[in-house]
């Protein structure tokens, strides 16, 4: 859920320490946890917990009822994600665990706020109970181990069936399908519109790029290689920028927004490409339309089955904490207890990371808002055609903020998106040879 806070720019040191910039030249680790920083503690120990999920407090509440000797104290910093854990870091008062999204783990290693978990046997054996591709995101070339996934974002289609009934227009499949029903229903209705294409939010356009095998980095050779212009990113820059220029999506809506909400009620967008936490957002601020929205499988380019995710959480171990074992333990049943993942689904619509998760029984039956349909079987099919290979370069938040800058001109009639992918590329190599990371242009 983190994808839908306010992402603040944590401010990096211009005298970085030869440890530090070490630690983010390459994937290997930015630290080591000793063995002796995992023995348990001999009396009642206290952990901080910081997030941003809604009804985190019960879930935290159920923990510290069954284990009197580790009780946790939880923190929702969704007002402030990013700047409060800067600040915390900055102070040395980082939490013992922290809510941090996968694309922001490579930000925040550079500042070398975690703490490498690999010393507790637990949390190495924990590898196996969540998909592949999330544990690759926390460990940083398959070493280390700074955080447990929580939650991901396999993206799907969210469709209006009853205005496509309406309409006489197929459920579209492919890309090419998604355009053509874009046309039609503006024809057949010019208020309405199949979807919007949010300028500011760059985590979503992420997801696109990677659903297109739009590998933006890749570490080789001592150094990262960065390919945010590659044939893939522009095959999908070009196409929504078609859809744009013909006026064929909004612009003028941004995701979770009072605004968004009202033109879904007005019957003004037909679609949202949308991920799996999401399902929550409709069914309760959409009450009215129950029934009426379907998910289906995300269109696809071409036979190419690949999906790909838009946001998702990691609970990371950060830099400080003395209780390692403690927060290994609380950290496994936060993420892997089925209780904790049906309670978390449930008050703050996570889909979990855990391979656990796709046999709650939550998850395995039908959904009343959406027609009594299994939607979380869809997001499970889409979990397993993700990219596992995937990755975020060192510096993704400067590269977000000028990717949605170039994202905003163009819908604005400045450029195209095609141009926003050239200043993002531009953005990642300035901002890692301010940092000393080695880097160059890729293909």
């Amino acid at each position: 859920m983190s994808n839908t806070v306010t992402r603040i720019r944590l401010a990096v040191a211009a005298a970085a320490s030869i440890a530090v910039l070490a630690g983010c030249s390459s994937p290997a680790p930015s630290g080591n946890a000793s063995a002796a920083s995992c023995a348990p503690a001999t009396g009642k120990v206290t952990l901080q917990y910081w997030n941003t999920v809604p009804g985190m407090d019960q879930v935290v509440a159920l923990w510290n009822k069954e284990n009197p000797n580790i009780q946790v104290q939880t923190k929702n910093i969704s007002n402030d994600q990013y700047g409060t854990i800067g600040n915390a870091l900055k102070a040395g008062k980082a939490p013992d665990l922290a809510q941090v999204g996968y694309d922001e783990l490579p930000d925040l290693r550079t500042q070398n706020a975690f703490v490498d978990a690999s010393a507790c046997s637990a949390a190495t054996a924990a590898k196996s109970d969540f998909v592949p591709w999330t544990w690759s995101q926390t460990s940083f070339g398959g070493t280390g181990v700074y955080a447990f996934p929580q939650d991901t974002g396999p993206m799907a289609l969210y469709v209006r069936t009853d205005i496509f009934k309406k309409y006489g227009v197929a459920i579209p499949t492919t890309w090419d399908e998604y355009a053509a029903d874009a046309q039609k229903l503006h024809k057949a209705d010019p208020k309405l519109d199949i979807t919007y294409f949010d300028p500011n939010n760059a985590e979503w356009f992420n997801g696109l790029l990677w659903q297109n095998n739009a590998e933006m980095y890749n570490y080789s050779g001592g150094k990262w290689q960065v390919s945010v212009t590659s044939a893939q990113s522009k095959q999908v820059a070009d196409y929504w920028q078609k859809l744009i220029s013909d006026k064929l999506v909004r612009t003028d809506l941004a995701n979770g927004s009072t605004q968004m909400y009202a033109a879904f009620q007005k019957n003004e967008i037909a679609t949202s490409v949308g991920a799996a936490w999401g399902y929550s957002m409709m069914r309760d601020n959409l009450p009215s339309q129950a029934g009426k929205w379907s998910i289906v499988p995300m269109p696809t380019w071409g036979s190419s089955a690949a999906s790909g995710d838009w946001g998702g959480s990691t609970v990371a171990f950060m830099k400080g904490s003395t209780h390692l074992y403690e927060s290994v333990k609380f950290n496994t049943w936060l993420n892997t207890n089925p209780e904790a993942l049906a309670l978390e689904n449930k008050l703050g619509g996570l889909y979990p990371a855990a391979t656990a998760g796709s046999k709650l029984p939550a998850l395995s039956q039908g959904v009343p808002y959406y027609n009594n349909e299994k939607i979380f079987d869809v997001f499970a099919a889409a979990s397993k055609k993700i990219d596992t290979s995937f990755s975020w370069g060192p510096t993704q938040k400067t590269v977000n903020l000028a990717l949605q800058d170039a994202m905003a001109k163009a819908t604005a009639g400045n450029g195209t998106l095609s141009d926003a992918l050239t200043a993002a590329q531009a953005s990642a190599l300035k901002s890692m040879k301010d940092l000393a990371i080695p880097a160059a242009a890729g293909k």
